[in-house]
């Protein structure tokens, strides 16, 4: 089972996943937060990540994913959609972008309040 570490401003989350899950999947079960407002569809950016180690073990982005992240915000050569990368057989790191957190701070308010007094929210407003 490879590890997954998820790079968050405030931490990092280590968890176990499975070849053939998403990593969408890997980090909510490592509660992770991952916005994922379509639910995990291919149908927004919103689980938009940077894969920064293991991105040769994930399956090539098909048409679809490509096509939702031309929406996404700062895109880079390593970003994918954490609902469509599959886990392969290395482990990974994967920086969640400030797309993905304000989104599922954005459907998750009271994670956001949280944050807010625990002093590890990530943005300025």
């Amino acid at each position: 089972m490879p590890k997954l570490r998820f790079i968050l401003p405030w931490t990092t989350k280590e968890a176990h996943g499975e070849q053939g899950q998403s990593i969408l999947e890997v980090g909510q079960k490592a509660q992770v937060p991952l916005g994922h407002m379509c639910g995990g569809v291919c149908a927004c950016s919103t689980c938009h990540i940077w894969v920064r180690r293991g991105a040769d073990s994930l399956p090539e982005p098909e048409i679809a994913e490509l096509d939702q992240l031309e929406y996404g915000f700062d895109l880079k050569p390593c970003s994918r959609l954490a609902c469509q990368a599959l886990v392969g057989e290395e482990e990974l790191e994967v920086v969640v972008t400030e797309e993905s957190l304000r989104a599922y701070f954005s459907e998750n308010p009271e994670e956001a309040r949280k944050g807010r007094e625990e002093g590890f929210w990530p943005f300025s407003s």
